[in-house]
Formats: C-alpha cells, structure tokens, sequence
C-alpha cells in the first residue's frame, strides 16, 4: 500500500462546485472515499463523496438521479447540506449547494461528532522538497495531516528521505511513497497536529481573499 496512491476524499477552499473529472481516477488506486448520507425525496441512501468544496461535492451516487434534482447530503449526522445535481457523469454526480459552507468548520468539527479521519485539503502553492542535499521546487497540489501530493519539474525519488518546506509551516520530515503521471505522494514520520494544520489552511485561504481582491480591483 506504501507504493500506491489512496484515492481519499478531497476538500476545497474553492468557493465554485467541482466540476467533472477529465478523466477517471485509475483503477489501481486504493479507494477510502468518506461515506455520506444522500437524501432524494422521501429516500435516503448511501454515497461516497470524492470532493468538497465551498460550494458544491462531487459524490458517487447508487441509483439513477435526473440533473437539477433537489437533493441534501449529510456528512454529519442531523445536518444536512441542501443543493441540487448540477451534472452527471456515469455514477459520478456534481451537487451545487444552495448556500456556500465553510469548509474549515467542517475539517475542524467537534470531537463529540464524527469526521474525517486525516482530510485531504487541496491547495496551491510552492513546496521545497530537500532530497540528499538537492532542493527541488515543487507545486503543493493537496495536504493532509499525514502527507501531501506535489508535482515537482524535476524527478524524486520513491522511497527517498525528504524533508519538505511549505509557506508558513516548519520543515516537515518525510517519505516519497508513490509517484504517477509526474505526481508524488508525500508521508510525513510525524503527522500534522489537526489544530495546526487548520490554522495553516485559513492563513492560506486569507491571502487567497487578498491575492483574489487584488486582482478584482486591477481588473476594475
């Protein structure tokens, strides 16, 4: 399992729905996808929810649901997200939510109710990734708790010790585990406690308010 990528549920700070996948996540990969309550109607069933963002999930549904269908999605029991399908895509369906939810509240919810168990948070920024005294510049592309997945120009390699420099976090020991289609899978020796890593993922999301801001008003 160390050599192979575990496709896990994936967070966003994104305020958009995710939108399909351009391709299917390979069949190799190991799948410990978040399972969710899908409320259609007067049913309720099972799904496995590959993303989640501010404004919308992707989820892997069991039964045929039409496009614009209302539908609510409880990743916490008694607290339902209310949306409708926005596309479908074989049994992949996108959900747009009614109203945005904040994502950081719901990786850092109460130990009295249930969450995930080291989340997967996507993310965009710069990663310096130290191996046998080489520096590698890299794109952080998603963090957990545990590890990250990085594209780097230049090649790693899988099994190497690493020690990987993220803006605003110490120096993080670590493992390559896995690489596919120029893409690494980091494992820290020692997880990211998970008050740390939410308060290192709302930094990034206020410079992201900033850099966006910015950029309105020189588009005005």
């Amino acid at each position: 399992m160390d050599g192979q990528p575990v496709e896990t549920t994936l967070y966003s700070l994104n305020d958009s729905a995710p939108e399909p996948a351009q391709r299917r996540t390979s069949e190799r990969h190991l799948s410990l996808l978040r399972v969710g309550a899908l409320i259609v109607g007067e049913r309720r069933e099972l799904c496995l929810i590959r993303n989640v963002s501010a404004g919308g999930m992707m989820i892997r549904a069991y039964s045929a649901i039409p496009e614009k269908t209302p539908v609510a999605i409880e990743l916490k029991h008694g607290d339902p997200v209310r949306g409708s399908v926005k596309w479908i895509n074989g049994d992949t369906i996108g959900i747009a939510f009614d109203q945005p939810i904040d994502v950081i509240s719901l990786i850092s919810a109460s130990e009295d109710g249930p969450r995930p168990r080291m989340p997967r948070i996507e993310v965009q920024c710069t990663a310096w990734i130290r191996e046998d005294g080489t520096m590698h510049r890299a794109q952080a592309l998603n963090i957990s708790q545990g590890g990250a997945k990085v594209t780097s120009r230049t090649a790693l390699t899988v099994g190497s010790d690493v020690v990987v420099t993220l803006p605003g976090l110490s120096p993080i020991a670590g493992v390559v585990r896995w690489e596919q289609d120029g893409a690494y899978g980091l494992t820290f020796n020692r997880g990211l406690t998970l008050s740390s890593l939410v308060s290192w993922l709302q930094e990034q999301q206020d410079e992201q308010k900033v850099r966006s801001g910015g950029k309105a008003r020189a588009a005005g």
